[in-house]
């Protein structure tokens, strides 16, 4: 199938030639012909699929055919500002030849950026890729009219699961008019994503797509390593690869700190991104490292999702995630589209249990590689012994945004 045949406006053909798109991923044909018969669905596909095409270009299509109004018409709620302002991007490329108008809605910003925000809502903007936490702020006080939405979308919904966003998300969704679309995208679909669609799907068009396997493209492998080997391999593995597109994963921020000033000490120019950076500090360091201004990036898990940047060449975990479908997720960074790369992953002995269920989901073995000359022996990849995944960190706990004083 081609784009062209999905019978789109002209105005939506034109920018996906102009964005010389061609021929629809698997998602993207499958979930944009249910979505523009007006039906509801829950779609599941990993990362790098073209998910965020899949509900844009259809909804664009439906602004070009009854207009732009003076209300709102497409709430999209996410778990993250990075995967907010990528959709918003996004949105921007696709309906350059159109006259929608979109604004991604997030927390951490000041009172200027709070007041374009409510401008937004209040003159209508078609498109409002949001947080949940800060539309809820928006929600509160009384001067957004949802009665104009038509589109309810929630995306990378698992995520907002995890998050604590449950209780949020019902409470958006009871501010909107009974009679809209409702579409579901998820990387996984685990019970309570079954139970959230239930609550808000009518009759919806189900899709599922490469649930839960990596790129065929990535090259894994993994090294088994003691902590305190670990900031030396990472060294001697990053030496000569000035030229490569790294991203490192940690699952804390004080990790993150500590990597970033190791690699520095050594001569190796790295930057990090975790929630103690502000909004405008972690817009900067993700704009220099998707311009490759910054050639090698360490980052907590909230870069795990829905951020697409293309060349990444490799990807490392400097420890396992604290869920097995996050390392699929992580390696997902690299091998966008039809690129390969590779993802390497240190693995110490009390994540040797934990990496087997990993290799369990995916269907396969990782190569464990031997370390480099010079080094101490690793420990043995011994399953047996059973520690169990802990959920952590501030993903996990329900944060509600609250405005910064003046």
């Amino acid at each position: 199938m081609k784009f062209n045949e999905l019978n789109f406006e002209p105005q939506v053909i034109e920018a996906l030639d102009a964005m010389g798109f061609d021929t629809p991923t698997p998602i993207q044909e499958q979930a944009i012909p249910a979505i523009m018969q007006g039906k509801d669905v829950i779609a599941c596909a990993q990362t790098g699929t073209g998910k965020t095409a899949a509900f844009v270009l259809p909804i664009l299509n439906a602004i070009c055919k009854r207009g732009s109004s003076e209300k709102v018409s497409t709430i999209v709620i996410v778990p993250t500002r990075e995967l907010a302002i990528q959709i918003d991007q996004q949105v921007e490329g696709l309906s350059y030849f159109t006259n929608a108008t979109s604004i991604a809605i997030y927390g951490g910003g000041d009172g200027k950026s709070f007041d374009s925000e409510k401008k937004a809502l209040t003159t209508g903007a078609d498109i409002v890729i949001c947080t949940p936490g800060r539309f809820i702020s928006h929600l509160n006080m009384g001067y957004f009219d949802t009665s104009g939405v038509k589109h309810f979308i929630l995306d990378e919904a698992d995520r907002m699961l995890d998050m604590g966003f449950n209780e949020d998300i019902t409470k958006i969704a009871e501010k909107l008019p009974a009679n809209r679309q409702n579409l579901l995208f998820s990387a996984t679909m685990p019970p309570k994503i079954r139970q959230l669609s239930a609550q808000l799907l009518k009759d919806p068009v189900t899709i599922n797509i490469a649930i839960s396997k990596p790129n065929e493209g990535i090259l894994q492998a993994a090294y088994l390593v003691h902590n305190h080997q670990k900031i030396k391999l990472i060294s001697e593995i990053l030496k000569g690869k000035d030229h490569d597109f790294i991203l490192v994963f940690s699952s804390r921020k004080v990790t993150v700190k500590e990597i970033v000033q190791a690699l520095n000490k050594v001569g190796l120019p790295a930057k990090g991104i975790h929630s103690d950076l502000n909004q405008q500090e972690r817009e900067e360091v993700l704009l220099d490292f998707k311009n490759k201004k910054i050639k090698l990036l360490v980052a907590t898990d909230v870069l795990s999702r829905g951020i697409d940047i293309k060349g990444i060449n490799l990807v490392i975990n400097y420890d396992i995630p604290s869920d097995a479908e996050d390392y699929v997720h992580r390696i997902g960074r690299t091998a966008r589209g039809d690129n390969t790369g590779v993802a390497l992953t240190f693995i110490n002995a009390d994540d040797c249990y934990n990496f087997s269920k990993i290799e369990n989901l995916i269907g396969c073995e990782v190569k464990k590689l031997a370390l480099p000359a010079g080094f101490e022996p690793g420990p043995e990849y011994d399953t047996s012994y059973k520690k169990p995944f802990k959920k952590g960190g501030n993903f996990n706990k329900k944060r509600n945004w609250k405005p910064r004083s003046k």
